[in-house]
């Protein structure tokens, strides 16, 4: 009787073949596994050598950047900037930054009109006192550029949230200069007209060619356009408006306008109702008297048919050139671009981060930018206010 043994090689040949693969394979799957098991070990073993040598794992580019800029800042220790008054927009620009890093900050306030003379006065002594100027944009581009008094911005940036465009309204940052020397950070719809609401409904306006109308002659109180401020800028609006222009700030001349330099003057004798009817006023005054309840209300610009204009108001950013304290401007710069400096500042001033990603609910919705309003504050706006100017003194006089 015949054995029923049999062996592999009984078998045909294809079959022997695939038994053989079949046991090499295994052979193989049992020998990843056995390394695979091994991987995590050797990575906390890596790691563990390097924490022990004092050895750096490399990180990114920009991270290892950030840190040799922070240590070179608190070596410098000091941070030298000029930004606009207010101690609520002092203390917003400040405070955080110097408890985050430890690093003192000299403020000097100004609105706008001293930064040139003080900084030509110091430079013709020898002195490069400041680092960081955050101000309205008019002064930049009219006074600082052209003196050269301001470097580019972008080779400051380090920090990936403040370089991606997408964190920025309209996809990109704002530069107002072909050398990009100045950024806006901030941007929101203004205030243009007002009224005493124990006088005026304020639903009564849907255009500011209601202004026109005869009942309002002799009854309109403003800010002077013929000076840099509040009024300058609204009249700047007027004339750039393709719907009012030129022939509209001649028929408005003829309201018989009581045209005042103070702000406060301005918004009291509104307030009190000398005048039901206000151009071109202060917006943070006029929000601050209602607060106390006096019965002014600034117009929502959705309600008019021309809207209103878009400014930075002193949401400007610019690098001081020849800064005492590179490092510390550097590392400044980078903190005020941040969604958590935006956040500060834009609560502390009522402004519109331009980031995107920035709170706006402690701002009323008319003051969120709308597409297609029109620009008061770039190079384009500028130079139309040299033509603004002679129109001004022809209807008002000088």
């Amino acid at each position: 009787m015949r054995s029923a043994s049999w062996s592999v090689m009984s078998l045909p040949e294809p079959a022997r073949n695939f038994g053989a693969k079949s046991m090499k394979s295994y052979g193989e799957e049992k020998k990843t596994k056995m390394i695979l098991s091994f991987f995590p070990m050797i990575v906390f073993g890596v790691l563990l050598l390097a924490a022990v040598s004092g050895v750096a794992i490399a990180g990114p580019a920009w991270q290892e950047e950030w840190e040799r800029v922070l240590r070179a800042a608190k070596s410098e220790g000091k941070l030298a900037m000029i930004g606009p008054l207010g101690a609520d927009r002092r203390d917003a620009l400040t405070e955080a930054f110097q408890s985050k890093y430890g690093i003192t900050v000299e403020y000097h306030a100004d609105a706008g009109a001293g930064i040139l003379p003080r900084l030509s006065a110091e430079r013709k002594a020898g002195l490069y006192l400041w680092d960081v100027l955050v101000s309205g944009t008019s002064t930049v581009l009219e006074n600082l550029i052209p003196n050269r008094i301001v470097d580019p911005l972008e080779p400051t940036m380090i920090l990936p949230e403040v370089k991606e465009s997408k964190n920025w309204r309209g996809g990109a940052l704002e530069f107002l200069d072909p050398g990009r020397q100045l950024l806006v950070m901030t941007l929101l719809q203004r205030g243009t007209l007002y009224v005493n609401s124990n006088l005026v409904n304020p639903k009564e306006f849907s255009s500011y060619k209601d202004l026109l109308d005869p009942k309002w002659k002799g009854k309109i109180v403003g800010d002077d356009p013929r000076k840099s401020g509040t009024g300058q800028a609204t009249f700047l609006f007027f004339y750039r408006h393709p719907e009012l222009g030129a022939d509209f700030i001649r028929a408005l001349s003829r309201q018989s306008l009581t045209l005042l330099k103070n702000y406060a003057q301005q918004v009291d004798m509104l307030g009190q109702g000398r005048f039901p009817v206000g151009i071109g006023l202060s917006d943070s005054m006029t929000e601050e008297r209602a607060k106390r309840g006096v019965p002014i209300v600034i117009i929502d610009p959705r309600q008019m048919k021309e809207g209103t204009p878009v400014s930075p108001v002193s949401g400007g950013l610019s690098l001081v050139n020849r800064a005492p304290h590179p490092n510390a401007a550097k590392l400044y710069i980078n903190w005020l671009l941040s969604k958590e400096a935006q956040t500060i500042f834009a609560r502390a001033t009522g402004y519109i981060s331009n980031r995107v990603d920035v709170p706006t609910d402690h701002a009323p919705a008319w003051r969120i930018p709308q597409p297609g309003s029109i620009k008061i504050y770039d190079l384009a706006a500028q130079e139309m206010l040299h033509k603004l100017t002679p129109l001004l003194h022809e209807v008002f006089g000088r």
